[in-house]
């Protein structure tokens, strides 16, 4: 009842204020930063991706349409048999590699990807690498879903080769048209992709729940081997879940003393989801994402403090950046069915990934990404970028889209403030002189804001958009009314 009733006077303050509007000033000549962050996405391995699923299509085709440079790739633990090329052990004289189901997948990401920089992570190992107690089972049916594919903490190789040599093998399968399997036999793929960036491994915090010897062995093994057959490969790292709870792991992983000789350190990453409780209704969670949001920034400093200190030279990429509805995190329990997610869940996480871009640009991160392209029931549908049922974007990728469209590598980010609690503000100078503003609403009402100058057009995605592109308007005044839980980019006049 306290939650309920704070928040209640909070957003009655807030709308009494707003009626003399909220003002935003921009120092057009007090530039802090050149911005450096690429807004971009994720794509997750899942049923819908397969070929001949006319929503996987139409969600590639927004892919291709949005251009965006370090899109990730990853095949992940709920589909084994489509992530893991290598299901079983090799024995008496036979392997069991295995792409017909992970090609298709694999060639479809990389056509809708081409021409654009790209981060591939086939991030779940083959269990049976692992030491546990009996073989782990795995769904025969690849569209069926597991959570208990990863088990085992040791491998059961405590050298990292035999880790290693899958992953030379699977990216020799991509890069140089096949490999040569454990028995000698000469294995041809035809392939000869350019994969830029490798990602060592995912949420190993999680999986596998490795400390930060066993992946820096992990990440050892397989940079070697990859690099043995791909030299030119540069190197993603950590990718945690939980950055917060592992501060030894940057420390160690980031410290080159740790590693083998020229081993690079090439890029970090690690991951964000807001994520309410259960009993939380979007009345509550529109301050929850965003709190929660600002304690992850705080986290990202202290990141960024560790790597300037220990290897200033690698670079970071937020490449899981979200929300996860509380009804999601049942979705592994028999029976469960997936609540209906109303509309303006769409546009509250959409804002917190623009709220959450806006101030890593200000932190000079390299890379924002938003995840992921498709989830589904079963696979976390409150993370979708589409609609599942018809691969429509929802807002979540239409602010990803305004971003990308607004917003280069180059322009300068100058000094920005407002007065509003509600409104996020950052102005920005672009490589071709234009002055533009980015706004988000936190809060699920309209905000007036009183403007530095005046506003010739607008590009915007609020809850009047729905799923649609973004809005482009005409204003032409000194004032603009910001969408509940809206996103816009205004452009001034000098």
């Amino acid at each position: 009842m306290i939650i309920f009733k704070t928040s209640f006077v909070l957003i009655l303050s807030i709308v009494s204020v707003s009626a003399f509007g909220e003002k935003v000033e921009v120092s057009w000549d007090k530039v802090e930063a050149v911005n450096k962050t690429i807004p971009t996405l994720q794509v997750v391995v899942n049923p819908p991706l397969r070929p001949g699923s006319a929503i996987g299509e139409k969600a590639y085709a927004e892919v291709k349409r949005l251009g965006a440079d370090y899109v990730r790739y990853v095949p992940w633990l709920p589909y084994p048999k489509l992530a893991v090329a290598e299901l079983e052990p090799p024995a008496d004289g036979k392997t069991s590699w295995d792409f017909s189901l992970i090609d298709p997948m694999t060639e479809d990401f990389l056509r809708a990807t081409s021409g654009h920089s790209v981060i591939v992570n086939f991030s779940t190992t083959p269990q049976w690498m692992w030491v546990t107690p009996k073989p782990v089972a795995y769904p025969s049916d690849p569209d069926g879903v597991t959570w208990t594919y990863t088990q085992g903490t040791e491998l059961r190789d405590p050298s990292g080769k035999e880790l290693g040599d899958y992953y030379g093998r699977l990216v020799s399968w991509y890069v140089n048209g096949g490999f040569t399997d454990e028995y000698g036999k000469r294995r041809e793929s035809g392939h000869h992709f350019k994969i830029p960036y490798w990602e060592v491994l995912n949420e190993v915090d999680f999986e596998h729940k490795m400390t930060p010897e066993t992946y820096v062995l992990c990440y050892d093994s397989i940079v070697s081997a990859i690099k043995a057959v791909a030299p030119q490969m540069k190197f993603v790292g950590l990718a945690l879940a939980g950055p917060s709870d592992n501060p030894r792991m940057f420390e160690y992983f980031l410290n080159p003393a740790n590693h083998k000789p020229g081993i690079p350190l090439d890029m970090i990453s690690y991951h964000f989801y807001a994520t309410p409780s259960v009993d939380q209704t979007l009345e509550v969670e529109q301050f929850t994402f965003f709190e929660q949001a600002d304690h992850f920034l705080t986290t990202v400093r202290y990141v960024e403090e560790i790597r300037k200190r220990l290897s200033p030279s690698t670079r970071t990429t937020i490449d899981e950046i979200g929300s996860i509805s509380a009804d999601d995190m049942g979705q592994d329990k028999p029976g469960h069915v997936t609540a209906p997610i109303p509309g303006s869940y769409w546009s509250l996480s959409g804002a917190t990934y623009a709220y959450v871009f806006g101030r890593l640009a200000k932190l000079g991160i390299d890379a924002a990404g938003e995840s992921q392209l498709i989830g589904y029931p079963t696979q976390f549908p409150s993370v979708s970028m589409v609609d599942w049922n018809t691969g429509s974007a929802n807002p979540r990728l239409q602010v990803l889209a305004l971003l990308k469209h607004n917003f280069s590598v180059g322009d300068k980010l100058v000094s920005t403030s407002t007065d509003s609690p509600a409104v996020f503000a950052l102005g920005f100078i672009s490589e071709n002189g234009k002055h533009k503003l980015l706004l988000v609403n936190k809060r699920d009402h309209s905000i007036e804001l009183s403007l530095p100058q005046i506003a010739k057009d607008v590009e915007f995605v609020d809850e009047t958009t729905q799923s649609h592109p973004p809005v482009v308007r005409e204003v032409n005044e000194s004032k603009y009314q910001l969408g509940a839980l809206g996103v816009a980019v205004l452009t001034l006049q000098p």
